[in-house]
């Protein structure tokens, strides 16, 4: 059976607003905007969210009853967490530029990309055959990793891969094979039916 997994990139509050490393809260706004998806979701048969409390928030919006999985949590950003990324650039410029360009460097005490990478990537192979379809809510750099995964991309690709609030990526897979999909959302007057070779 193929499985269906569409990760759902959690809602933007004032930290990413902000570009600072870490998730932060929701504020009104960003609950507002997550409500304004909940009708769009797909439907899914397994409903996972990472342990933070924006991506606890968005599922709250958004209407659905998600179990914690502590595999999807975002990478941990060791002491910049909750620091704007242009502070620390102007404060460890050495260090930022060994975070994008190495992707087993930990210059902030944290987890690598490597480390998110591997993590993800089993997550996404450990699912049971019979899962069907998977929703989940995360944070973008777990939307980035799994998009990776399924690429088998080298591990710079996950700077390449741009995760806006509330975007929605959809894979398919099975025995640890996957795909990206794209889904219709308008079809062109006179194009095929979505499936259909011209």
């Amino acid at each position: 059976m193929t499985i269906r997994l569409s990760l759902l990139c959690a809602a933007a509050g004032p930290a990413v607003r902000e570009a600072r490393f870490g998730h932060g809260l929701l504020d009104e706004r960003g609950m507002q905007e997550a409500r304004t998806v909940a009708g769009a979701l797909p439907e899914a048969s397994l409903r996972y969210r990472a342990p933070s409390a924006r991506c606890e928030q968005t599922t709250k919006a958004v209407g659905i009853p998600a179990a914690v999985e502590p595999a999807l949590r975002d990478c941990d950003f060791g002491r910049w967490s909750g620091r704007k990324l242009e502070d620390v650039a102007a404060t460890d410029p050495e260090g930022i530029s060994a975070w994008m360009t190495d992707p087993d460097a930990t210059p902030h005490g944290g987890e690598s990309m490597s480390s998110l990478l591997l993590r993800v990537g089993i997550w996404m192979d450990s699912l049971p055959e019979d899962s069907g379809r998977v929703l989940a809510v995360v944070e973008p750099a777990v939307v980035r990793a799994a998009a990776v995964h399924a690429l088998n991309a080298p591990p710079a690709a996950l700077w390449r891969v741009d995760v806006p609030p509330l975007s929605l990526l959809t894979l398919t897979g099975r025995a640890g094979r996957w795909n990206l999909r794209l889904s219709v959302v308008c079809p062109l007057p006179g194009a095929p039916s979505p499936g259909l070779s011209p």
